[in-house]
């Protein structure tokens, strides 16, 4: 698997207001489990998706699970550095996150064998 080129899967909806930003990270799951290798990115407001209060989020319960899944599968999530939060209540759950540059994400994109936006 580490041989292929990833799928990307770029998320920048907001979570709080649009259910597109949960169906990015489900199907970023579901091409895992297609033993595909997978890329996560999470520009802008996306960043929310890793918030710890899931109540204010469209499809909250679902966020939830399916990011727990991607972190017990070990898939980090590239988190835009402008994006970044520093409030104490994001990322409690502790995934793997790495912070990326506008430049690092077009680098992703360029190595990816396929990307879906959302």
């Amino acid at each position: 698997m580490a041989d292929r080129q990833p799928v990307l899967v770029i998320v920048s909806e907001d979570p709080r207001v649009s259910h597109r930003a949960n169906e990015g990270i489900r199907i970023a799951l579901g091409v895992v489990a297609g033993e595909n290798p997978v890329q996560v990115v999470l520009s802008g407001p996306a960043v929310h998706l890793l918030d710890e209060d899931t109540d204010d989020l469209v499809d909250g319960d679902d966020i939830a699970k399916f990011r727990a899944a991607l972190k017990k599968l070990g898939i980090p999530f590239h988190i835009e550095a402008t994006a970044l939060p520093s409030v104490p209540d994001w990322n409690v759950e502790g995934h793997p996150v790495v912070s990326v540059s506008a430049t690092e994400i077009a680098a992703l994109v360029a190595r990816a064998s396929r990307f879906l936006v959302f």
